[in-house]
């Protein structure tokens, strides 16, 4: 899945010659995500998880095939919009896994908590991977070989997935009555605050880019992902919501690293150190985050309130990447900076007034009879 973002970007603009094209066809196939996802993961928790994604899968691998034809046969333009956008069937495998994890740890928070990590340490080396491979494919042998590679991939490894009976959720009788998890108490403010942490990556990642190339943007996703992994080995606090709020303020203060090494004009290394560090605070505030979704959404909604927590977070690197590339452009790429570091504060300010308006009002979610234990532990 990291893959075809780049593998699209590459092959339009090497086909049609405008980063422009390639950079509207994304972000409309990013759109349709944000707008698509949800209901398939509605789909997902109403019929199970193998019945779903395998043809929402099939739907979006013929899409990415589309693209494929449409650019080698020099189709017109809107065609690519169109083919692109019907990739927004993939299903959230990652909340999907994670959905997993929580019904075989069901009643076990700590054994959640370094699934969980270990998930989310999973993600930032597919996502630090994909982009390299999908790059080195399209210019060693052809541009659409990252595409092509890319659905193969998909197709196979969701297929393996689904196959895992033992382990996919049993079905949950959704009553009639049941809401929708937006209007679950807590759950907007943090999806608020996935938007604002979305806005911290995109934000980072068009400055990164702008100011030292891409390449350098692999250190950043390896702190995280080795955060990940030494998050998930330790015992974590009882209090979710306190432990978000550490997490969100570590991720502020270090993300005020590589504003002070671009400001201060430090060498190339120095800034690759800085956002290594800075990548440290992703994967547990990622982790805690989810946890917090898992605990507040109803078991027979989970897959909905995970993928809306990821389309919060989609739409946050978009208008992260967008505030990134302004101030890029009006300010200078060391200043640019100051974006990343202005989201994180946003999600630890939105975080903050979201715990004290839960404690204040006592509506602290319920979600069944394990996350009703958690909640009284955290």
């Amino acid at each position: 899945m990291g893959m075809f973002s780049v593998s699209a970007v590459i092959m339009i603009a090497g086909s049609r010659g405008s980063y422009a094209l390639a950079g509207a066809v994304t972000a409309t196939g990013l759109a349709a995500t944000a707008v698509v996802a949800p209901f398939t993961a509605r789909l997902v928790d109403r019929y199970g998880q193998a019945r779903i994604a395998v043809p929402a899968t099939a739907l979006a691998v013929l899409g990415s095939l589309a693209l494929v034809l449409c650019v080698h046969y020099d189709a017109p333009a809107w065609t690519l919009f169109a083919a692109y956008a019907a990739t927004a069937t993939t299903p959230n495998t990652g909340g999907m896994s994670r959905a997993r994890w929580a019904h075989l740890h069901r009643g076990d928070p700590a054994a959640l908590h370094t699934a969980n990590s270990f998930e989310q340490a999973a993600d930032e080396l597919c996502f630090m991977l994909g982009p390299v491979l999908a790059a080195t494919l399209c210019g060693a042998l052809f541009p659409e070989a990252g595409t092509l590679v890319g659905a193969v991939l998909l197709m196979t490894g969701v297929l393996i997935f689904a196959a895992q009976r033992a382990t996919e959720p049993p079905v949950t009788p959704r009553t009639e009555a049941a809401a929708s998890p937006l209007r679950t108490p807590g759950v907007p403010a943090l999806l608020a605050v996935f938007l604002a942490t979305g806005a911290v990556f995109g934000a980072l990642e068009v400055v990164s880019i702008a100011h030292a190339g891409g390449a350098i943007l692999a250190l950043q996703a390896a702190g995280s992902c080795a955060a990940g992994l030494v998050y998930g080995s330790l015992r974590p606090a009882r209090n979710v919501r306190r432990r978000l709020l550490l997490c969100l303020a570590g991720m502020t203060a270090l993300m005020s690293l590589p504003l002070l090494a671009a400001a201060g004009s430090a060498a190339l290394p120095v800034l690759a150190f800085c956002l290594l560090l800075a990548g440290a605070a992703t994967a547990p505030t990622m982790v805690t985050g989810m946890t917090l979704v898992q605990r507040s959404t109803r078991p027979e909604q989970l897959n909905e309130g995970m993928t809306l927590a990821v389309t919060a977070l989609l739409g946050g690197i978009a208008a992260g990447a967008a505030a990134g590339g302004w101030l890029v452009e009006h300010a200078g790429t060391a200043t640019g900076y100051a974006a990343p570091m202005s989201a994180a504060a946003l999600a630890l300010v939105i975080a903050g007034a979201g715990t004290w308006t839960g404690s204040r009002k006592g509506t602290a979610p319920r979600a069944g009879a394990a996350a009703s234990r958690a909640s009284r532990a955290g």
